[in-house]
């Protein structure tokens, strides 16, 4: 059987794609600097909704630590690449 590519503009996954119900760019304004400074700079294109859902259970497990939680988000998403071959 032959894996699904998907194609969009310069993107190419293996990835399930999900549709939105939200705009994404207001998504996006409305998330915390920190976060939005990471996402930046991340190599995945993440939805503002699972990067705040995640941002904020390591925020919660670290206490608050954001140099650790962001730490955590550049770990799942080094997972996520792997899987993505």
């Amino acid at each position: 059987m032959m894996a699904r590519i998907h194609q969009q503009g310069n993107t190419r996954s293996n990835l399930k794609r999900r549709s939105r119900t939200v705009d994404p760019m207001t998504a996006y304004d409305r998330l915390p600097p920190d976060l939005r400074a990471w996402l930046m700079h991340s190599a995945l294109l993440w939805s503002a909704q699972s990067a705040l859902r995640l941002w904020r259970k390591y925020l919660r497990m670290t206490g608050g630590d954001l140099e650790e939680a962001r730490h955590h988000l550049t770990r799942v998403e080094r997972e996520t690449l792997k899987r993505d071959v």
